[in-house]
């Protein structure tokens, strides 16, 4: 009995042992085959191709708005100074010629005028405000208080972004309304003094933010400047786990170019006092290389892993960013028709929350006491450099027009361009109108990209011609709702929002609906 035990305890290991290195062999040699689920890997195939894209395309974007930025910003050391010229000189000969207009001057000149009197009056009040001592002040903080200090300069910022173009174009619009109108607003002073009062106040925000910047630069272990790029890698955390949809992202994408054409500017404010503190000295620049170098390396790094799982997480394709920059080419295209109903300079402030104008007085407030310009030929030197700036622009200008021209045309939004949507006029049924505009344009032609807009004569019924990019802009809210109440066409109209229709004033704050 013994035996038989003995045996069947034999047999029943056997048989165990035989069960283990089949196990063990069905587990090296099973298969598999992935075309049973082809759709699932071919899905993760493209999110990968997708990430590797996204460097290249976000970088032309970047690229292509960096130099809108560049553009308009140069608009106000350029042309801004001849166009107030020229509208000071019609304002002055105009009883020699007599007054063929009830208009002293155009809306367009008005605005120049109201520009370039903010620009002088901010230029000299910034002379009220000690660099050097801010300097020595904020040096003397601790480390961490300088970083939370940035961090609250740069949501600052972006606050005094929003809502300070509405600030500027109120007063432009106050200024230029129609007299015949009845008034609705407090007066052309009061707006005035609130856009001098906003622009100052916008400059020493951006001089305190290059005077942090520059402590970090001058700092012995460079620590400071170590935790501020650090700050731009907290914003990944931030932005890649929220839901975003194209809309969404195209406002993110404005605000990094806005953001890194200002950080250019700040760095360049930075070498300038340090250059001057070093009496000019060249190899101080070599110096302040590596430091650059880095925080634009950063800066570039961020953005690209930011938008690389953003558009990963939200299954956004990279084809997004060439229908971003076709947009903000359309903007461009738009404002250089005859019909235009905004500045450039203004657009782009809009779209990207980038305004030049408090960046511009902090700039030539540090340069002009930065360099000091003595005797005849530093005069020359002057007006040389000017002749210069005067070409860069309109060379850039040039250049970006041609390549607006060409994205609109890859985008197929010439329709867009030259069919723009015509807002009602109260009294009058859009029907009505689109026959009336049908009849003029064919009466005056083809629209122009380049000609100058046409002051209507008083008597004859005002449309305003908008283009579809700017529909938010020019439609309240409330208005928004009752013409989509009234309008069968708007009632069957997709959620989603075209990317043109973007509300430019909230750009420049990461809103996520």
């Amino acid at each position: 009995m013994s035996d038989l035990v003995s045996e069947c305890g034999s047999l029943s290991s056997t048989s165990l042992y035989l069960s283990l290195l089949r196990f063990i062999s069905a587990e090296l040699t099973r298969g598999y085959f992935l075309e049973h689920n082809e759709a699932k890997y071919t899905e993760r195939r493209e999110r990968v191709y997708t990430c590797m894209r996204i460097p290249k395309e976000l970088e032309k974007l970047m690229f292509f708005g960096i130099f809108l930025c560049l553009d308009a910003f140069l608009y106000v050391f350029t042309l801004l100074p001849l166009r107030v010229f020229l509208a000071l000189f019609r304002f002055i000969t105009l009883p020699c010629y007599g007054l063929r207009d009830r208009r002293l001057l155009q809306p367009a000149q008005v605005c120049d005028i109201l520009k370039g009197v903010i620009l002088v009056i901010c230029y000299f009040m910034m002379h009220y405000v000690d660099y050097s001592m801010m300097y020595h002040l904020i040096r003397g903080q601790s480390v961490i208080k300088l970083y939370i200090i940035y961090n609250m300069l740069e949501v600052a910022d972006r606050l005094f972004s929003s809502f300070g173009q509405d600030i500027l174009d109120a007063l432009y619009w106050t200024a230029t309304e129609p007299k015949e109108r009845k008034r609705a607003h407090i007066g052309v002073i009061p707006h005035f003094f609130m856009a001098v009062l906003y622009v100052f106040l916008h400059a020493i925000l951006i001089m305190v933010q290059a005077t942090t910047l520059n402590v970090a630069f001058n700092s012995h272990n460079k620590s400071l400047l170590t935790i501020m790029m650090s700050n731009n890698f907290v914003e990944i955390k931030g932005s890649v786990f929220k839901k975003f949809e194209k809309n969404n992202l195209f406002q993110m994408s404005n605000s990094d170019i806005k953001e890194r054409f200002t950080n250019y500017v700040l760095l360049l404010i930075v070498c300038l006092r340090n250059m001057e503190q070093f009496s000019w000295n060249p190899d101080h620049l070599w110096v302040l290389f590596p430091d650059v170098c880095m925080v634009v390396a950063s800066e570039i790094a961020v953005d690209i892993v930011k938008h690389a799982f953003i558009t990963k997480f939200n299954d956004i394709t990279a084809d997004v960013y060439s229908e971003y920059r076709a947009s903000l080419a359309f903007d461009l295209v738009s404002s250089r028709q005859k019909n235009a109903y905004t500045d450039y300079s203004d657009s782009v402030s809009r779209r990207m929350g980038f305004i030049p104008l408090p960046l511009a007085v902090l700039l030539i407030r540090v340069v002009t006491s930065s360099i000091k310009v003595q005797g005849i030929l530093a005069y020359v030197c002057v007006v040389l450099f000017y002749c210069g700036l005067i070409s860069l622009k309109v060379l850039n200008s040039i250049v970006l027009l041609g390549k607006s021209c060409q994205y609109v045309k890859e985008a197929k939004m010439e329709e867009k361009l030259f069919n723009p949507v015509l807002t009602a006029t109260p009294g009058k049924p859009a029907g009505k109108q689109q026959s009336m505009f049908k009849s003029t344009q064919d009466e005056n032609g083809s629209t122009s990209v380049t000609n100058q807009p046409v002051h209507q004569k008083e008597n004859t019924p005002s449309l305003l011609v908008t283009s579809n990019s700017d529909q938010f802009l020019t439609t309240p809210d409330g208005e928004e709702k009752d013409i989509s109440q009234d309008s069968s066409e708007l009632k069957h109209r997709s959620s989603k929002k075209d990317l043109l229709e973007i509300d430019r004033f909230t750009i420049c704050g990461n809103r996520i609906d």
